[in-house]
């Protein structure tokens, strides 16, 4: 049996008399949520990312912190998100590699998704509420990076070797990254553990906390080891690559080093060639004589995208080393 139309019109009339709707009623006695601002959220995002993290998103961790500092978290729209992303293209600063504030446009977007994906999952806000992923980014153009040549790596090498205030350091980061297709985190997390020289092998810990043992060449591994004792490496657990003084490296020299080839080879500046291009050397190097599968493996993929086949072309440790030995034309314990 139906509700009475006139007792329904007469609860209505009480309700609005009484300042209450029927959402109130619904809503029962719980009180209503009260969100975090911006700014008191940011510091559990920072505390909740990596260290690459950090160092991608936290200048604009810092931007929202200060322009969005006393918001609550739901008062964030996709038009504030993408205000943001616009302010960050016009203002970054011109870079070798920045595509015109591409990249800080799209470290915005990412940021931002970070955020909110972070108060998500902290049961802050509701599934898909996130107004970051309401944003789109920017589309990502193909990478300029190429395989250097000969002649251009032994230019690159030269100035390295003749140049600067540490060109020992300088020649054998170059020789590290050219051997092993390493990425820049890759060196300057290794310890003097990571050092196998009776085997020629180091042990690699990268981005995605991936760890993997790669070969080298067991005069690389020579070197590698004499640069600590000479450097001052001493317990397992000590920063293997050094400065003169005895502090460990960090990617500041990486960035002096280029700067300083850049400038006695002004194509490498105009190219906006870096510690990367020599991965794509290397690796190319290696697809081109040994195949997809090898150079997979020498690269210390482990992602399973792409077609359902790639689960299957695998590569061991020994496929790696022959490719070095080919590669370096210096034989090597683990070689095929």
């Amino acid at each position: 049996m139906g509700a009475d139309p006139a007792r329904i019109a007469a609860a209505r009339q009480v309700l609005a008399q009484l300042g209450v709707s029927l959402a109130d009623l619904e809503s029962g006695d719980e009180e209503p949520q009260c969100l975090p601002t911006v700014g008191e959220y940011l510091p559990c995002v920072l505390a909740a990312a990596g260290p690459g993290g950090r160092r991608t998103y936290g200048s604009y961790w810092r931007r929202m912190a200060a322009e969005w500092g006393d918001r609550p978290l739901d008062e964030i729209r996709a038009s504030d998100v993408e205000a943001m992303q616009r302010e960050a293209i016009a203002t970054a600063r011109p870079r070798r590699n920045g595509g015109d504030g591409r990249h800080a446009g799209e470290h915005v977007i990412a940021a931002a998704r970070a955020l909110f994906n972070r108060a998500i999952a902290d049961g802050l806000l509701a599934a898909g509420s996130s107004p970051a992923h309401q944003v789109g980014k920017p589309r990502r153009l193909p990478s300029p990076r190429r395989a250097l040549v000969a002649e251009e790596l032994e230019q690159i090498n030269l100035v390295a070797r003749t140049t600067g205030s540490d060109a020992v350091l300088d020649a054998l980061i170059l020789r590290l990254h050219t051997e092993t297709a390493c990425r820049r985190g890759g060196a300057l997390s290794l310890r003097l553990m990571d050092l196998d020289v009776t085997r020629g092998l180091l042990r690699l810990r990268e981005k995605g906390g991936t760890v993997r043992w790669q070969p080298i060449t067991l005069d690389l591994a020579g070197r590698l080891s004499e640069h600590a004792d000479i450097r001052g490496t001493v317990l397992p657990g000590d920063a293997l690559l050094r400065y003169r003084n005895g502090r460990a490296l960090t990617s500041r020299r990486y960035d002096h080093l280029w700067h300083r080839i850049g400038e006695q080879l002004p194509w490498v500046a105009i190219q906006g060639i870096s510690t990367h291009w020599l991965r794509h050397t290397t690796l190319t190097w290696v697809e081109r004589h040994f195949g997809y599968g090898i150079a997979r493996a020498y690269a210390g993929h482990t992602d399973s995208h792409g077609a359902a086949t790639t689960t299957y072309i695998k590569a061991d440790l020994q496929a790696v080393a022959t490719a070095l030995t080919a590669m370096t034309g210096q034989p090597h314990p683990m070689a095929g």
